[in-house]
């Protein structure tokens, strides 16, 4: 049996879907889901096994949706970091924003800088929030990086390593995902840290975002903890290494 995970990554889907079976605007299932990041959060920050929680907030696609939704959801992010960073700092959680936030308003790219500052020392969880993130575009900047240290001649091509491709990648600064959740109900990655991801458990569960609480994320868990992975190996392979010698 596997020990809990130590970084899980969500894909928070299914917001509008539930606004839309209560006759509600898509905005308020959105609100609804605020809340139940904050439940994520708060499970996540009890659970001594857990150090690094990665939440997909709003893809590089997500900017083609209504513009009263893109407004919409602008408005709330900016409420939710004036309200939830005091809190955020006294739980010792440290938030790292992760995507190419230039595309955010110049107040909102502020708000993060001073989230990020009035939280750098929390050690008891480090929540990671991708915003404006594309799993192709992070793959693809860190290769421009590697491309201009061959331009200068810092680097040879024929030295390049997964490495260092990993090093220029926006968590590079976290392990790996262990365990991917998505919500909703669709059974796809979206183009969620697609590096990051290869050798990750993929749980998928049809349960709306707004109404996943920690009941679920602890089944989420448990599912996890009867996984077996192997990265390349056999199940015998890892049977034996688990027991050890005879």
């Amino acid at each position: 049996m596997l020990t809990p995970p130590k970084h899980i990554a969500i894909i928070m889907d299914g917001n509008g879907r539930w606004a839309k079976k209560r006759l509600m605007p898509r905005l308020a299932g959105h609100r609804a889901g605020r809340k139940a990041a904050r439940e994520a959060v708060e499970f996540a920050a009890r659970h001594a096994d857990i150090d690094v929680l990665t939440l997909f907030a709003f893809s590089t696609e997500n900017w083609a949706r209504p513009e009263d939704e893109v407004s919409g959801l602008m408005r709330l992010f900016a409420s939710a970091l004036s309200e939830e960073v005091d809190t955020l700092a006294k739980n010792d959680i440290r938030i790292r924003f992760v995507g190419d936030l230039s595309r955010f308003s110049a107040s909102l790219q502020q708000q993060m800088r001073e989230a990020e500052q009035a939280t750098q020392h929390g050690r008891r969880l480090c929540l990671q929030l991708a915003l404006n993130y594309g799993g192709r575009a992070d793959i693809t900047q860190s290769v421009k990086r590697l491309a201009e240290r061959v331009a200068t001649g810092d680097l040879a091509a024929s030295d390049i390593q997964e490495s260092d491709i990993s090093a220029g990648l926006y968590g590079a600064e976290v392990p790996d995902p262990d365990l991917l959740i998505r919500t909703g109900g669709e059974r796809r990655i979206s183009n969620f840290l697609l590096w990051d991801l290869a050798y990750a458990e993929l749980y998928f569960t049809d349960t709306l975002w707004p109404d996943f609480d920690r009941h679920e994320m602890a089944q989420a868990l448990e599912w996890f903890t009867h996984r077996q992975r192997r990265f390349g190996q056999t199940g015998e392979q890892v049977s034996n290494d688990a027991t050890g010698p005879a």
